[in-house]
């Protein structure tokens, strides 16, 4: 049974596919010529789905490949009635993006508390779980200014430098320092019961 087929189109050649059936055929029989040609069909259109949506093109890749391995794994769970093929794997993918935010995030918050722990000693007798430290870091942010809860997050969850956090609020460098600064005493004044 054949499931693609080349056809020309204006001079490239256009692979059309039923993805329906592929799946369909990878949950049955786990057949792999099905997956080859889903995963050529998918993965590059995965990889520019989330790339328009921001992540970069080494990020976009490994979400891609890691989409096309949930598909063969969860392939026996696809439901044509509830969602089309596209939509089940674009349903995915951007669920897989999602996970890599919240870790990016919990890892940056993590690193947040890092900087305001670098100042005192440590405390040998830490009883609090990382989750709950960085929600208490969570929480004392949104206690911040506007515009320090901006520059924070800038500098520390989305990873831009002084200068570049500067330059997108189109404000002086000393400023950004200068509110920094502000927000991580806050924050130390907030989270002092944490050291």
């Amino acid at each position: 049974m054949s499931r693609a087929r080349t056809v020309p189109r204006g001079g490239p050649f256009v692979a059309l596919i039923d993805p329906n059936a592929l799946i369909v055929a990878i949950a049955r029989s786990g057949d792999r010529e099905a997956f080859a040609e889903l995963f050529d069909h998918f993965a590059p259109r995965v990889k520019g789905m989330l790339m328009r949506g921001g992540a970069s093109a080494e990020l976009a890749e490994e979400i891609a490949q890691e989409t096309l391995l949930a598909v063969w794994r969860k392939a026996a769970l696809f439901d044509a009635s509830k969602a089309s093929a596209s939509t089940w794997i674009a349903t995915i993918a951007r669920n897989l993006r999602i996970d890599v935010a919240r870790r990016e995030t919990r890892s940056r918050l993590s690193q947040i508390y890092e900087i305001l722990e670098e100042e005192t000693p440590e405390q040998p007798d830490a009883t609090l779980f990382d989750a709950e430290r960085d929600e208490r870091v969570r929480a004392a942010m949104t206690q911040l200014s506007p515009d320090q809860y901006r520059v924070v997050e800038l500098a520390f969850l989305e990873g831009f430098s002084h200068r570049d956090v500067a330059d997108r609020l189109a404000i002086p460098l000393g400023t950004v320092k200068s509110r920094l600064r502000l927000a991580l005493a806050h924050l130390r004044g907030r989270l002092e019961d944490l050291r």
